[in-house]
C-alpha cells in the first residue's frame, strides 16, 4: 500500500503545481476517480474548474475531450451521428466526443434537459446505444462536469436522476490571500499544463481501481455507515433519506481514500472526510437554506462511532 501511496502522492504533487491551495479538493477528485465515480464541481466561473480537468487528464495520461454545454447543444453532438458515405453507399457512424477516457462536461447546466440526459447511459453503464447498436466507452471512463450556480442567467437545473449519477459534488472556492498572490505572480496556468508529464499508465489506473475493491471493511464500520443511512431516513428534518446508491458511494469513496493514504482498511475518519461531497446534492432538509457542512455536522453529531 505504501507504493500506491507514493504513486498517488506524486500525482497530487504534479496537480498542486498548477492548481494552488486546493489539495483536499484534488484528493477528493482522485478518490472519486479511483472509486469509478463521476464528479460535479459547482462554482462561479474563473476559480479553476476547467483548468483542474485539463491538468488531471494530463497527469493521468488520459484521452481527453471537452464538451462545452450550451442551450443549442444536441444529444448527437455528444454521442455521435451516422453520416452517409457516398463511396461505400452506406451510413457510417462518427464517434462523438463522449468516446474518450475523460470528459469535461463544461457548464453542464446550460444545456437543455434532453441534452443533459444524453450523458445518463454513458455515466451509469459506460456505454452508449445508437440506432440499436450498443457501443462500449473507453476504459477507464470518467466524467468531470462543471456547473454554474443556479441563480446565474441561462441555466437549467439538473434533475435528481442526473445529479444522482455524480458520486460527488464539490466546490473549489476562492483562494486564500497567500495562494492568490502566488497565482498572480506566477506563470500562466495554461502554459504550465504543457510541461506536465503523465505520472501513471492507463493499465496502472485500471489496476488501482480494482485494488480499491480489495480494501477491507469491518462489520463495525458497516454498522457505522448503516447508522448514518438510517438516521437520514428516520429523521423528520430531511425531505428524503439517503438511498442505497448513496451508501455504496460513501463506502467505495472511503475505500479509495484509505488506499490513497496507504491503508488496506477503512476507518471512520475515511467515511467522515468523503461524506460532504456525497450527501450535499442528495440530502435536503425541510428547512430551506441549510448548508452542506451543517448537514454533515448534524449527522456526525447524532450518529455515534461504534
Amino acid at each position: 500500500m505504501q507504493a500506491i501511496k507514493t504513486t498517488l502522492d506524486s500525482v497530487v504533487n504534479q496537480i498542486n503545481q498548477v492548481i494552488l491551495g486546493k489539495e483536499l479538493q484534488i484528493r477528493l477528485v482522485l478518490t472519486c476517480f479511483l472509486a469509478r465515480g463521476h464528479i460535479l464541481i459547482e462554482d462561479i466561473p474563473g476559480v479553476g474548474k476547467t483548468t483542474l480537468a485539463h491538468v488531471l487528464a494530463r497527469v493521468l495520461g488520459l484521452t481527453f475531450q471537452r464538451i462545452q454545454f450550451t442551450s443549442d447543444l444536441l444529444p448527437a453532438d455528444i454521442i455521435g451521428v451516422s453520416i452517409y458515405d457516398q463511396e461505400e453507399k452506406q451510413f457510417r457512424f462518427h464517434l462523438g466526443p463522449v468516446f474518450a477516457q475523460m470528459i469535461l462536461a463544461d457548464e453542464v447546466n446550460r444545456a437543455t434537459p434532453k441534452t443533459q440526459s444524453a450523458l445518463l447511459e454513458a455515466m451509469e453503464e459506460h456505454q452508449v446505444t445508437v440506432e440499436g447498436e450498443t457501443r462500449p466507452l473507453p476504459q477507464p471512463f470518467f466524467v468531470l462536469a462543471t456547473q454554474n450556480p443556479l441563480h446565474q442567467i441561462g441555466t437549467f437545473p439538473l434533475p435528481e436522476s442526473q445529479l444522482d449519477r455524480f458520486m460527488m459534488r464539490l466546490a473549489l472556492g476562492y483562494p486564500d490571500h497567500a495562494t492568490e498572490r502566488s497565482l498572480l505572480k506566477g506563470r500562466n496556468r495554461r502554459d504550465m499544463i504543457t510541461d506536465l508529464q503523465a505520472q501513471i499508465s492507463t493499465q496502472e489506473l485500471i489496476t488501482l481501481q480494482k485494488t480499491v475493491d480489495t480494501i477491507q471493511v469491518t462489520d463495525p464500520l458497516i454498522d457505522y455507515l448503516q447508522a448514518i443511512l438510517a438516521f437520514s431516513r428516520q429523521s423528520p428534518r430531511y425531505r428524503a433519506g439517503l438511498s442505497p446508491r448513496a451508501g455504496l458511494a460513501i463506502l467505495h469513496s472511503a475505500k479509495a481514500w484509505a488506499m490513497m493514504h496507504g491503508r488496506d482498511h477503512v476507518i471512520p475518519e475515511d467515511v467522515q472526510i468523503v461524506l460532504p461531497g456525497i450527501i450535499g446534492h442528495r440530502l435536503t432538509t425541510v428547512t430551506e437554506g441549510q448548508s452542506t457542512q451543517l448537514l454533515v455536522d448534524e449527522l456526525l453529531e447524532q450518529v455515534a462511532i461504534p
